[in-house]
């Protein structure tokens, strides 16, 4: 048995884990992180946000080149797909990035255990042979897709996000059980590669969460862009059924076809932490209670990211990092939960930060409404890329910029000046008063915050 010192031990190599270990070493902390996997960056980087991010970038170009191009006056002839190279692009992409987190951790002097951590008591982490000390421990193991019972998950035909980042042929026909983020992102990439793709959805909309009048108009975009809804759809089951996969649903007939993807959100990595020799116990959903600081029941120990409360976004588990150990060196630590942004990385991309319409009317909180088109937008128009719009929800009486819900072109990237803006306290008018360069996208916030006093000048 080996015995080791830190000042902090993080248990995950994930945005949160290690955004967290980098902080701690710059305050003067010294750090370790633990990762079980070789490659650091956690799901996110090497089989989430960044694979799915590269696919969606690729399978936009090619479906560009194959049916967009000409309108631009841009002649392309025999355009074909080459999926083991676009694959092999997006797999580069992963490992330059973890690569990149090894040299940021040799720069910072963060030191890296590789192997299963987990808490042995006390101030003590267990990884193989090693024991750490530590007077501080970070949980930051991140979240794994949720299951659902009737599916038999085989790790092929029938998978999670991580099969269909790397189907070896385009599926004939794909079935995605969940219309969020993840189901929505994926089944658009093999869509656009040629794949017929039907999703079912429990609920009767897509992008639980979002605004309600951005999502149905998402739905129609996506229904022109080919991709099949059926929505109240409660699937009973998935399985291969004689070399094909059996999707059966509560009320209607059987789907068959060739790939399943399951994609009903992701839930909490708490297994084989050793928690019960700290006595710290999970709340009904499975994650770990915290406090203000991100402090758990058990002294010393903290928790961040899909392991608590609040939304599984990667930045979220990044910005909960930097304030614990913050708050750990220099008692001060912060994060604004109402100005985290959510993006669903489709066609046109969707995006929003603060309250939704259906948040304000709930809470009885009385807004006014700008919303401006990108159809009206010169930049938008140059791109060929007119759909959506920006809609701005303002309180009625101060003017306080309260949500900012987007569908459009580079929604988000454009989401990041409403988060600024909301950080800060803006009212819709002093979003409305800053000058924007002409001719942007980002002229549609200008516009749309305008509309709030019912005051756009370009519609």
């Amino acid at each position: 048995m080996t015995a080791v010192t830190h000042d902090l031990v993080v248990i995950g190599g994930g945005p949160g884990g290690y955004v967290a270990a980098i902080r701690a070493a710059q305050l003067g902390l010294n750090v370790a992180c633990v990762e079980k996997e070789a490659p650091l960056g956690g799901t996110c980087l090497r089989v989430g946000c960044i694979p799915s991010k590269a696919l969606l970038e690729s399978s936009e170009r090619y479906a560009e080149a194959k049916h967009a191009l000409a309108v631009h006056g841009v002649k392309v002839g025999g355009v074909e797909l080459d999926l083991p190279v676009m694959l092999a692009r997006k797999d580069e992409v992963v490992k330059t990035l973890t690569k990149g987190i090894d040299g940021l951790f040799r720069k910072n002097k963060v030191t890296r255990y590789t192997g299963h951590g987990q808490i042995a008591g006390p101030g003590k982490v267990q990884v193989g042979d090693t024991e750490i000390s530590a007077k501080h421990i970070l949980i930051a193991t991140g979240s794994k897709s949720a299951m659902l019972p009737g599916v038999e998950l085989d790790g092929d035909r029938i998978g999670t996000s991580t099969e269909a980042l790397a189907y070896p042929a385009v599926p004939k026909h794909l079935v995605v059980i969940g219309a969020g983020y993840i189901g929505l992102e994926l089944g658009s990439v093999w869509r656009r590669l040629g794949a017929q793709v039907t999703v079912l959805e429990f609920l009767p909309r897509i992008l639980p969460g979002m605004d309600a009048e951005l999502a149905e108009e998402a739905l129609k975009i996506f229904k022109k862009q080919g991709l099949e809804f059926r929505l109240g759809c409660k699937v009973k089951s998935a399985r291969v059924v004689n070399g094909d996969c059996v999707v059966e649903c509560d009320g209607s007939g059987p789907v068959t076809c060739d790939r399943v993807l399951l994609a009903v959100g992701r839930v909490p990595n708490t297994e084989r932490l050793g928690l019960e020799t700290v006595g710290i116990q999970l709340d009904a959903k499975g994650r770990i209670p915290v406090g203000d600081h991100f402090e758990t029941s058990a002294k010393g120990i903290y928790a961040i990211g899909d392991v608590i409360r609040g939304p599984m976004l990667a930045h979220k588990a990044e910005e909960e990092g930097v304030a614990c150990v913050e708050h750990i060196v220099t008692g001060y630590g912060h994060v604004d939960y109402n100005g985290i942004p959510g993006v669903c990385y489709t066609e046109p991309e969707i995006a929003a930060v603060g309250k939704t319409e259906e948040d304000l009317k709930s809470a009885g909180v009385d807004y006014r409404k700008g919303s401006f088109p990108f159809l009206a937008n010169g930049r938008a128009r140059s791109l060929g890329q007119t759909e959506g719009r920006v809609k701005i929800l303002a309180d009625a009486k101060t003017d306080r910029v309260l949500g900012v819900h987007i569908i459009g072109p580079r929604a988000g990237d454009l989401i990041a000046e409403a988060a600024a803006a909301m950080a800060f306290g803006a009212s819709s008018e002093d979003i409305a008063r800053c000058c924007h360069a002409h001719p942007t996208l980002a002229e549609t916030l200008k516009e749309a915050a305008l509309a709030v006093d019912k005051r756009a000048l370009h519609i």
